[in-house]
C-alpha cells in the first residue's frame, strides 16, 4: 500500500482533505518510479480512494507495470482525513495564526479535529473497518493486492498493523508514493518492508 504521489496542493503547503486536487509533475513522476518497485509483484486488485490524486496514481503504476484489466475499486472510506476548514488553507499561514503547537494538534494528533473536520481517530473509524471487511478477505483468499491512498487513512492501517500506540502516532510519517508491503499468512500480518527508490 502506498500514498499518493505529490499532489498540486502539496506542493504549494495548502491542506487538501477531501478536496479532490490533481498530482503535480512530480506527483506523476513518483508513481513512475515507483512502477519500477514494484514491477517484482503481480496483483489480483486494486484499492483505492475515490479522490483523483489516489487513482491518478493507481492508473500510473499498473499502467507502468503492464497490468492491464485488473479490479479496481474506489471507496470514499479510503478517502484522506477531512480537514474541514483548514482545508484550501496554507500551512504557513495557519501556523503564523494559531502557533505551531495547534497546528501539530490539528495535523498530526490522535484524537484533535480541526474545526469542522475529523480526527485520525474518527478516519481510522471508517478506514480500519473497510480494510478489514473488503480488503483482507482478499488476501486471505491468496490474492495479492496493490493500495493507493492518503497519508491519514494509512497511517490509521499502519498504526493498527504494526500496534503504534495513539501517543505515538503524531511520528508516524507516511511518505509520497514509498509502498509499505505486508505479507498476510495464519491470519496475522508480517512487515516486510517500506520499499524506497533511488
Amino acid at each position: 500500500m502506498l500514498r499518493h504521489g505529490l499532489s498540486v496542493w502539496n506542493k504549494e503547503n495548502i491542506f487538501t482533505g477531501w478536496v479532490d486536487v490533481p498530482l503535480a509533475e512530480e506527483g506523476i513522476q513518483q508513481a513512475k518510479d515507483v512502477a519500477r518497485l514494484l514491477n517484482v509483484y503481480r496483483f489480483d486488485v486494486a484499492y483505492t480512494s475515490a479522490l483523483y490524486r489516489a487513482v491518478h496514481t493507481l492508473e500510473i503504476i499498473l499502467n507502468e507495470i503492464d497490468h492491464p484489466g485488473i479490479p479496481i475499486i474506489k471507496s470514499d472510506k479510503l478517502n484522506e482525513r477531512c480537514y474541514g476548514g483548514l482545508q484550501g488553507m496554507n500551512k504557513d499561514k495557519i501556523r503564523e495564526k494559531y502557533g505551531e503547537e495547534q497546528l501539530n494538534l490539528w495535523r498530526r494528533s490522535y484524537r484533535t479535529r480541526p474545526p469542522g473536520g475529523e480526527s485520525l481517530k474518527d478516519t481510522a473509524s471508517r478506514t480500519l473497518p473497510f480494510f478489514y471487511e473488503e480488503i483482507v478477505p482478499k488476501l486471505d483468499e491468496g490474492k495479492n493486492v496493490i493500495l493507493s491512498a492518503h497519508g491519514n487513512t494509512l497511517r490509521a492501517i499502519v498504526m493498527d498493523l504494526d500496534g503504534v500506540e495513539p501517543e505515538a502516532v503524531a511520528k508516524l510519517e507516511i511518505g509520497y508514493c514509498v509502498p509499505y508491503v505486508y505479507e498476510r499468512i495464519d491470519s496475522k500480518f508480517t512487515k516486510i518492508s517500506e520499499l524506497m527508490s533511488d
